[in-house]
């Protein structure tokens, strides 16, 4: 795999479970991740970002939220990559940043979060492709089906196409581009059946909202400020965040 540049990680685990969550549909992946970091004990062993998106940075009660961290949970070893920072046109940048990670810890499994659009208003479903024959055996045994026929695009599509590991991706149906914390749920529900993270993801449903106001905010924030450096650029006169 060629690199175009080395993520710096403070301490490097040994073959770890690596799960990752970029702003999607739904946010799906972006939510689970952020209720695996509230919900398990873990260290920030890195962050990133990507110098061809404008450099701004989210702040949420006054605490700095970088665009891309990376984070370790000792118990299960698993490292989390969390992201925050939006990813068009950066996609295959997105994918290179993941697989490094993978690399420099050779993961014993990496995993992408995904949120799809559900075909029947009624189906909160989720789904798996993986290319590890047990990790299909038992999806299959706890219920959840293999994504037949779908296009898969963004991070997750990139890494398809450019992983040489094993790679696993959990598709969660949802109905809005709007944060969907009651899809992410269903995805921590998979992940504790499968790998024994002993999260329940009830509490995820019962502060929905407010769990999907925060990351909305969070975002919306980061979306403006690139908005604000466009039009500055454009000259137009930029308005203040606050």
């Amino acid at each position: 795999m060629a690199k175009n540049f080395i993520v710096k990680l403070t301490s490097k685990p040994k073959n770890p479970i690596v799960i990752e969550g970029f702003p999607g549909f739904g946010l799906v992946g972006t939510i689970v991740t952020e209720f695996l970091l509230d919900h398990l004990k873990c260290e920030q062993i890195g962050m990133h970002y990507f110098p061809r998106l404008p450099a701004t940075v989210a702040i949420h009660e006054g605490k700095m939220v970088p665009p891309l961290s990376v984070h370790y949970n000792k118990k299960y070893n698993l490292v989390i990559v969390h992201s925050i920072a939006g990813t068009q046109l950066i996609e295959w940048d997105a994918a290179d940043l993941v697989l490094d990670i993978c690399e420099q810890l050779n993961a014993k499994h990496l995993i992408s979060i995904e949120g799809v659009g559900a075909a029947n208003p009624e189906d909160e479903r989720v789904f798996y492709h993986t290319n590890e024959a047990e990790l299909a055996k038992k999806y299959e045994r706890i219920g959840v089906e293999s994504l037949g026929e779908g296009i898969i695009v963004g991070v997750t599509g990139a890494l398809l196409i450019k992983a040489d590991r094993p790679m696993n991706c959990l598709f969660a149906e949802t109905h809005s581009k709007l944060p969907d914390a009651r899809a992410a749920a269903k995805v921590i529900g998979v992940l504790d059946k499968i790998f024994g993270f002993e999260i329940d993801p009830k509490p995820l449903l019962k502060q929905a909202q407010q769990f999907e106001e925060k990351l909305k905010n969070i975002i919306a924030k980061a979306e403006e400020a690139q908005e604000e450096k466009e039009k500055k650029m454009m000259g137009e006169k930029p308005r203040y965040l606050g």
